[in-house]
């Protein structure tokens, strides 16, 4: 069952995406801001677990769930965008953040909600919740890439994601493996179509 607190952080999740998104798609930011923002967001991140400061921890006690490290989730969000900002085109990025933002958050609500089914890779994950992912992160990927790259794209990210993917015994963080992954099997469907 669905609570009130993950549907709370899910909504954060997907307006946190929208504004990144747009932000850099009306050149409002670069990549090099995002990378200010977020070592400023680690330095915040630090300062938290020291002290409670006072905005700051309103919304880590309303939309982020228990981490040793304050504010986790944006971060690692951040960290995602980023990269993909950084390694591909314009558009393949756009389209897999757009998976991270809608596909992922879609996953959770739909998983917690309706999901029946577990996961056959992973038994904390359910069925539904993947397919919801899929959907919506083919929905929003649609808006800068074509169908069949939109597709794949939101299908590679909501497979790995519900997967857990450790990298030295460290598991690496659904917010940096999806919109990687998704960029990643766009950039290469998109590049099918140019021969």
């Amino acid at each position: 069952m669905i609570t009130e607190f993950e549907i709370r952080r899910n909504i954060f999740h997907i307006f946190y995406g929208i504004i990144i998104l747009m932000s850099v798609y009306l050149d409002i930011l670069t990549v090099f801001h995002l990378l200010m923002i977020l070592g400023l967001g680690i330095v915040i991140s630090f300062f938290s677990t020291l002290y409670k400061i006072p905005v700051i921890q309103w919304f880590i006690d309303r939309f982020e769930r228990q981490h040793a490290i304050p504010g986790w989730g944006a971060l690692t969000f951040l960290t995602g965008c980023i990269i993909v900002l950084f390694l591909f085109e314009k558009n393949t990025a756009y389209a897999g953040i757009m998976v991270l933002t809608f596909g992922d958050s879609f996953s959770h609500l739909a998983g917690m909600s309706f999901g029946k089914l577990k996961h056959p890779l992973n038994e904390n994950k359910l069925v539904e919740g993947t397919i919801a992912g899929i959907i919506f992160g083919f929905l929003g990927a649609l808006l800068f890439v074509t169908p069949l790259a939109a597709f794949l794209g939101a299908f590679a990210g909501m497979f790995l994601e519900a997967l857990e993917i450790k990298f030295r015994n460290i598991i690496i963080d659904d917010n940096i493996i999806v919109p990687i992954s998704s960029s990643f099997v766009i950039y290469l469907t998109l590049l099918g179509y140019s021969y």
